[in-house]
């Protein structure tokens, strides 16, 4: 594992409307004491030594949501804080991005913005409780690409209730005649406590069928192909290595990462955290004890075997042999061996032929990740 940091998640918990099937830590922002946040979370950030930092990436929530002065004070801390920044990405609203929000965001070195559209269809944006329409998506990228924005990335649903193959095709269409660099495309997943959540409690939500489900992976699968949009991780496409998220390989190669902001995740030194999720208790805690984590976590070495086959399976190119061997002084043979042999046997995994080193999930594994990853459970008595 690389013990140095290079990477920082920044969390802006606000939005100006609630999405239906949303459990990210977020908050209407018309209520909530948005200069004060900011003030705090520049004193969190700066809570870390002066460093240089390869990517930051500022997530929410909604980071657009904020004025184009928090913008610029919230920028100006980044980098005063850390230098020699590769890629900085801002997650967007279509309908947030006006012209002199872009051009702000372009100002202070956004190379890479990840665009919330999740569909371009007008029913399905009214059922996820969006608040923009398709014109304002495209027009998006436009603006995005005209200001020159280096890397566009749009996120697109499946899955959705009431959702056909017709609809996803559609906008998967509308996406890719578009000027843009990535795709990441998730999975409806329910979550507890969500407005989609209770609606499907009460059955009022029809959700595709596994064949639907299927056909649906299939599709997305034979129509990124089609324009060599490149799959690199279960979720994620892009155009070439240069416009793959590189944040989001930080996670995946389960690499140290800062976690600033409410409800925010960290990993340094082999800990795990988690920063309280309430804005205002936020608030309070670093005035009061200068941080605000509300649980940690040391990640144990049985732990951190399993994390680096659950998250490095994700990526096309699978996890390296040599690579295991370097963080953790063993062979991947000597802790999986029986799994591994068993797997390859049933055709869930391969080495790759080209350098004998990478094992990656098949696409038959693909179909049984969960399966798959199961059998790398590491029980307590082994």
């Amino acid at each position: 594992m690389n013990t140095k940091i290079n990477s920082a998640y920044i969390h802006i918990p606000f939005c100006k409307h609630i999405c239906t099937y949303c459990d990210f830590n977020k908050y209407y922002i018309d209520t909530q004491p948005v200069d004060e946040y900011i003030d705090q979370l520049i004193k969190e950030i700066k809570s870390v030594p002066k460093q240089s930092m390869q990517t930051v990436f500022i997530g929410g929530g909604t980071p657009t949501a904020l004025s184009i002065e928090q913008l610029k004070r919230l920028f100006k801390a980044i980098y005063e804080q850390f230098d020699g920044i590769e890629e900085l990405t801002v997650e967007a609203n279509p309908e947030e991005l006006t012209d002199d929000k872009i051009e702000c965001l372009k100002a202070y070195g956004v190379n890479r913005l990840s665009i919330g559209v999740q569909t371009f269809d007008a029913e399905l944006l009214n059922v996820l409780g969006r608040a923009h329409s398709k014109d304002q998506s495209i027009q998006s990228v436009y603006k995005a690409k005209d200001v020159g924005i280096e890397s566009i990335s749009l996120d697109l649903m499946s899955e959705l209730p009431h959702q056909s193959l017709e609809q996803l095709k559609s906008s998967l269409e509308i996406a890719l005649n578009l000027p843009i660099d990535h795709i990441s495309i998730y999975g409806l997943i329910l979550e507890p406590q969500t407005m989609m959540y209770n609606a499907y409690r009460k059955s009022k939500l029809e959700l595709p069928t596994e064949t639907t489900i299927d056909e649906m992976d299939e599709m997305i699968e034979s129509m990124m192909e089609q324009v060599q949009m490149k799959r690199y991780e279960t979720s994620n496409f892009a155009t070439s290595e240069e416009h793959q998220s590189k944040h989001n390989l930080t996670y995946w190669n389960n690499d140290y990462y800062y976690g600033f902001g409410a409800g925010a995740h960290g990993y340094v030194d082999g800990v795990r955290y988690s920063n309280i999720n309430p804005v205002n208790h936020y608030i309070e805690s670093i005035k009061k004890h200068h941080h605000a984590r509300r649980d940690e976590h040391p990640v144990i070495l049985k732990e951190q075997y399993e994390e680096f086959m659950f998250l490095g399976l994700r990526k096309t190119e699978g996890v390296s042999r040599t690579e295991f061997e370097r963080r953790y002084g063993v062979t991947l043979e000597s802790i999986y061996e029986a799994p591994l042999n068993q797997l390859i046997h049933h055709q869930m995994i391969e080495v790759n032929p080209l350098n004998g080193d990478d094992i990656y999930l098949t696409k038959k594994g693909k179909r049984h990740a969960n399966e798959v990853l199961s059998h790398f459970i590491i029980d307590d008595q082994d």
